[in-house]
């Protein structure tokens, strides 16, 4: 594991996916994901502006929250991404030459995966943990049959994911959650923002209070 995961994610392993954000509405949605509790931000390079979304990110929440990348697909993706003073990168996929880049970049790494060679080959090419996508798809059953052979690694369900069915992926073995169109979507109001964010919260931590013995 990372060292970076205890601090930015353990206590809340929730991250934020805010795909189509503009750079003018990054404070104020970061303000509202803060408030609420997340402390890891996804701006997916499908939005409008990506760079310079991130940078007022990072400028933004300083060492409050870890500020990432989404959807990173290119070596120059990538550069963009460590440029902009980041420090997460995320991937739809599973591919060793962007895991590698990331990494030597200095960027904590979180491909996406869909079977167990693409488990086992992100984490060959230096993943600091994995995003099972699109979880709505590969199911609870999944998470379950392949934690049965991973080495200990922190597993986020990605796709698909609300404070609904959160507490399922939970208890299958996830670590944490990414929250799309379930938490944020284009051109919505910072307030919409807020009241999602509390609900999963809630959820989340319904969750970890209802695990205890």
């Amino acid at each position: 594991m990372s060292d970076w995961l205890p601090d930015a994610l353990t206590t809340l392993p929730l991250i934020a996916i805010l795909r189509g954000i503009r750079p003018e509405e990054v404070p104020a949605q970061l303000d509202a994901l803060l408030a609420a509790g997340f402390r890891a931000i996804e701006i997916p390079s499908n939005s409008p502006d990506w760079e310079a979304s991130l940078q007022r990110a990072v400028a933004h929440v300083g060492t409050r929250a870890l500020v990432g990348g989404g959807t990173v697909t290119t070596l120059a993706q990538v550069a963009a991404l460590a440029a902009s003073g980041a420090g997460l990168m995320l991937s739809p996929n599973t591919d060793a030459e962007i895991i590698a880049a990331g990494r030597a970049a200095g960027l904590e790494v979180i491909p996406g995966v869909a079977t167990p060679s693409e488990c086992f080959a992100a984490l060959k090419a230096g993943a600091s943990a994995l995003k099972l996508f699109p979880a709505d798809t590969l199911g609870p059953a999944f998470v379950r049959g392949v934690k049965s052979v991973l080495p200990p690694v922190p597993l986020y369900a990605v796709g698909g994911v609300s404070a609904r069915n959160l507490h399922e992926y939970l208890a299958a073995g996830c670590t944490g959650a990414g929250f799309g169109g379930a938490l944020y979507r284009a051109g919505q109001p910072e307030n919409d923002t807020a009241i999602h964010a509390r609900e999963i919260v809630d959820a989340y931590r319904r969750c970890q209070s209802e695990s205890r013995p």
